[in-house]
């Protein structure tokens, strides 16, 4: 059941396991447990992934609220990038005695206030998507995090180009000097996924022994709007130069090629972005967008709500409550391109 979940295998194997057991070890409280109140505040409402986990947790608790016949209350709040606004939403979380909470940092370097307030208050508290500093993780045992390994998403974006690169090296050396020219779109300045994906999406290329060259690379804060109009000042900058695109997430990925259609550059560089969202996985059955890292927020919107329903219900069988002691559950990636994008859609 719900042991070491910190691979995606081990992690779907929870969320399988926890519906068998929420039906088999919850029966005796039905009764007593009349409502459980979940608060999430996420750091931007507008983020397209974010937006669409929050979609995702909606239905999911409808559906078990049918299914479980339980009372959910459900809370869903915008700190609109700003971590005062995130710290006053989780005070009035505790001051109307929420059950648990459901944090998709602001800062990540800010969750120990949060915590710490917890604590006190003893709700428990699901981080998800932006990971905490691990010295906070430390600090109570009814914390957790739930979200992929960075580096993974950076690896796969190389691996995406690597593929390319060994099959058909003309389609991406466009200028055929053994390098490749790149761009690359940043997420925030400071924020860990982002400097891990711009790490490790190179050093991918440099640990297979290819040659890379960095025309720019700036940080557009995961917006659309903000990665075209720095594509744009690139595109006049270095026209046909530019061979492959880097970017941190789909949304400026999306951006990006907003740019390069205005442009009317005929021959497109290669593109990748992450996350899996709907009008990114349509780019690239439309060859715009070459491929991306597909992040399944459905499944992370139900082991948010597990670990939540767990957390503030104290229900499970012992397997599972011992289990609950592991801070970190990890899901994982998938690489999407032209090849296997029929069957990412039909999923």
């Amino acid at each position: 059941m719900f042991k070491k979940t910190i691979s995606v295998t081990l992690s779907l194997l929870f969320i399988s396991n926890f519906f068998v057991g929420c039906k088999e070890n919850s029966l005796d409280k039905k009764d007593s447990l009349e409502e459980i109140k979940i608060g999430v505040s996420v750091y931007e409402k507008s983020d397209a992934f974010i937006c669409s986990i929050i979609e995702n947790l909606e239905n999911i608790i409808e559906e078990k609220e049918l299914e479980n016949k339980y009372k959910f209350t459900l809370t869903i709040d915008d700190a609109k990038k700003n971590q005062y606004n995130q710290n006053e939403q989780v005070d009035n979380f505790i001051d109307q005695d929420y059950d648990v909470m459901c944090i998709n940092l602001v800062d990540r370097r800010s969750a120990s206030f949060i915590i710490d307030k917890a604590k006190n208050s003893n709700i428990p508290v699901v981080f998800f998507n932006r990971e905490p500093v691990e010295e906070d993780m430390n600090l109570w045992d009814r914390i957790h995090y739930i979200g992929a390994k960075a580096e993974e998403s950076g690896i796969i974006q190389g691996d995406i180009i690597l593929d390319i690169y060994n099959k058909d090296k003309k389609q991406i050396d466009k200028n055929n000097d053994s390098k490749i020219q790149y761009v690359m779109l940043e997420g925030e300045a400071e924020h860990q996924d982002s400097l891990i994906r711009t790490e490790y999406s190179v050093k991918r290329l440099l640990d297979d022994g290819l040659k890379v060259e960095k025309l720019e690379s700036d940080i557009a804060n995961w917006n659309r709007n903000e990665a075209c109009e720095k594509m744009e000042k690139w595109i006049k900058d270095h026209r046909d130069k530019i061979e492959v695109v880097f970017s941190n997430n789909d949304e400026m990925a999306l951006g990006a090629i907003d740019a390069l259609k205005k442009s009317e550059i005929k021959d497109m560089p290669i593109i990748v972005g992450v996350d899996g969202i709907s009008e990114a996985l349509e780019a690239i059955k439309d060859r715009s967008l070459t491929g991306t890292v597909f992040s399944d927020s459905y499944k992370q919107a139900e082991i948010i709500f597990k670990v939540a329903y767990m957390e503030a219900s104290l229900e499970g069988s012992k397997e599972e409550r011992e289990a609950l002691n592991k801070k970190y559950i990890r899901n994982g990636y998938k690489a999407v391109t032209k090849e296997n994008i029929d069957s990412i859609i039909e999923y």
